[in-house]
């Protein structure tokens, strides 16, 4: 298969979830809005038609209730892909989740398993304020039970979708909106991607540049900044954060003896924090310069302006890794800004 083959990330996870409802009866999508005409964002377009409504169905707002159903469907031997509009929603349904999902293999002492996706949209968009915003991944990544994921590229968002599908345990499978469009080389035929395996996206030597999410397309522009300084960033791109590979992570930073770790989240008891105690633990001698980013210490904002302070970007990252490296120079560098037209370019779900 010719690597030329270019799939958007929308059209990876709508190509994975088509092959395995295919391969496998038992898996079945149901949400808010995967009926609609677009199929949120394309990647459940026509499934209702395809496949029928038995699997391919919408569902009222009682994300409590219809995430019953899919645990219950799951302990009888289904795999549901429940799809939530907005990683929001899923705080309205944390008992199913953490109490019976997460639990279920635990407490039936290997009996039962709940082989179950849940489908998570997060990141800023147009002005979608504090209750549409919000990225929870740490929340998840600290139960066990549950596996979290968050591919940024089409290759990785199609082989991971594949390997939740077929994982045995729930997994929370995070999708950023801004990386629906973004388009990468994607196999036609079916593959997986292995959870809790990070992915060296472009090699450095001289600071270890670690990013979730959209927030590795921004440290990729960063790294560009960065270059015309003469600072050579490594980019690691976590994919999973729950099994985390902190080997790669460390395998990294001792070769460039500094870290910076960019979370699309809060930093406090976030996955950058985690990062970082992982990697001090494996080198509680020789521990690097490091530092951590995420979003500002507030309530996610609606408008633009402060929209623009409330995330980091290329710039406010390429700044806080030349400050790490080059404490005498204070914040006297100003790159020039890289656009980030995939922001202009969003205009929602439908």
């Amino acid at each position: 298969m010719p690597e030329t083959r270019q799939l958007s990330y929308g059209e990876a996870i709508y190509e994975a979830t088509l092959q395995e409802m295919e391969r496998d009866p038992s898996v079945f999508v149901y949400g808010l809005g995967v009926d609609d005409p677009k199929g949120h964002y394309g990647t459940t377009k026509d499934f209702h038609e395809r496949f029928g409504p038995d699997r391919c169905f919408d569902t009222p707002l009682s994300e409590d209730t219809m995430t019953g159903l899919g645990v219950g469907a799951a302990l009888m031997g289904m795999r549901p892909i429940h799809v939530h509009q907005r990683m929001d929603f899923l705080l309205l349904c944390m008992n199913q989740l953490i109490n019976m999902a997460a639990k279920y293999h635990y407490v039936s002492a290997g009996q039962w398993s709940v082989p179950m996706v849940v489908r998570a949209s997060i990141g800023r968009s147009w002005g979608q304020g504090p209750q549409h915003s919000q990225a929870l991944q740490s929340m998840f990544a600290h139960v066990p039970g549950l596996k979290v994921v968050a591919p940024t590229t089409p290759y990785d968002a199609k082989g991971c979708f594949i390997e939740a599908i077929r994982d045995n345990n729930p997994v929370i499978f995070i999708e950023h909106r801004l990386l629906y469009a973004n388009k990468g080389h994607v196999p036609e035929e079916s593959y997986t991607v292995p959870f809790g395996k990070a992915r060296v996206l472009k090699e450095g030597d001289d600071v270890t540049l670690v990013a979730t999410t959209h927030m590795v397309v921004e440290a990729l522009r960063a790294r560009e900044q960065l270059k015309t300084i003469g600072i050579d960033a490594e980019v690691i791109d976590l994919v999973s954060l729950s099994p985390i590979d902190t080997e790669t992570v460390s395998k990294s930073v001792n070769k460039t003896d500094a870290l910076v770790v960019v979370d699309n989240g809060w930093e406090n008891c976030g996955i950058s924090a985690e990062v970082i105690a992982k990697v001090a633990e494996l080198n509680p001698t020789n521990f690097p310069k490091f530092a951590r980013m995420g979003f500002a210490p507030v309530t996610c904002p609606t408008t633009k302006v402060l929209e623009n302070e409330f995330y980091p970007n290329s710039t406010s990252i390429a700044q806080k890794v030349n400050r790490l490296l080059n404490e005498d120079q204070g914040n006297s560098w100003n790159p020039v800004p890289m656009k980030a037209t995939e922001i202009e370019a969003f205009k929602g779900p439908f």
